[in-house]
């Protein structure tokens, strides 16, 4: 998932989620060279991948990284010292040539920099955990049907930010500020994985249903929701209405769909040991 959090528009090019993998550390690529230093906290969140095999990320913490490299939510990595959640770094890395820096291998890349500078050492398990089931009202689902958006080449840089109030780009989501997402022909997985974010919580899909979709929601945010993957940074803006709506009710009202409370197994990545970062 390509996430860019900018003062006003974020834009998430989404990808659908897949299970955390592992590999042994004689068989994971790694990048040839990497910076890791203290974080700027005036500078904002965001995490990109550049053309040319380059890696940056700024204002991480330990925690974003490990649920960015597993392809995991913030809510399945357990354990770890305190600093994992409040220390923040910068970290610019870059694969060497030739390599391969597409998908698995970009994320693969990303372990072996955990498990080199980091000293991280996990384990993975499944829990038995609070989660949500989504199903569809009765009313019908309010989501518009929308054609498959063609997929770029491997390797064709992702497309501009639109302009605030135009609708993202085939295949993303985008939010201009809390309690909002726009959705173009995404598939709903994509659309669960935001949320489950955004919520805390395992999101299983009990709805059926299958295809793209065009559609908006909006919500007054609960101050314990979260906004996302690696958040909003410093400046966080308004939600799009402090009356408004709860996310529950929003889906209801806005996609007729409804989350109910359930109970089931989530695998979860459990930190067993961490060191702060090596020197460069």
């Amino acid at each position: 998932m390509r996430v860019v959090v900018l003062p006003a528009i974020i834009l998430i090019a989404v990808i659908a989620p897949s299970a955390f993998s592992q590999t042994n550390d004689a068989a994971r690529p790694s990048f040839e060279v990497a910076t890791i230093k203290p974080n700027n906290p005036d500078s904002r969140q965001m995490m990109i991948t550049r053309p040319g095999g380059r890696f940056s990320v700024v204002g991480a913490t330990v925690k974003m990284l490990v649920g960015a490299a597993y392809r995991v939510r913030d809510f399945q990595v357990i354990g770890g010292p305190n600093w994992i959640n409040t220390d923040r770094f910068d970290i610019e890395a870059k694969a060497e040539e030739g390599a391969n820096r597409q998908g698995q291998a970009g994320l693969l890349m990303m372990q072996s920099l955990l498990a080199d500078r980091f000293q991280l050492k996990i384990h993975t398990e499944t829990r038995e955990l609070p989660l949500y089931e989504l199903f569809v009202s009765k009313d019908g689902v309010k989501l518009q049907s929308v054609p498959e958006p063609e997929r770029p080449a491997p390797g064709t840089p992702p497309p501009p930010l639109p302009p605030p109030g135009a609708k993202p780009a085939p295949g993303s989501l985008m939010s201009q500020r809390r309690g909002e997402l726009i959705g173009s022909a995404t598939s709903l997985p994509n659309i669960i994985q935001l949320l489950s974010q955004t919520l805390g919580r395992t999101i299983v899909d009990k709805t059926g249903l299958t295809g793209f979709f065009d559609f908006t929601l909006r919500w007054s945010p609960d101050p314990i929701q979260t906004d996302g993957p690696f958040g909003l940074g410093t400046e966080v803006p308004p939600p799009v209405d402090p009356s408004g709506p709860s996310i529950f009710t929003a889906l209801q009202e806005q996609l007729a769909l409804r989350l109910e409370s359930s109970k089931g197994p989530v695998e979860v990545i459990v930190i067993d040991s961490v060191e702060r970062p090596s020197e460069n």
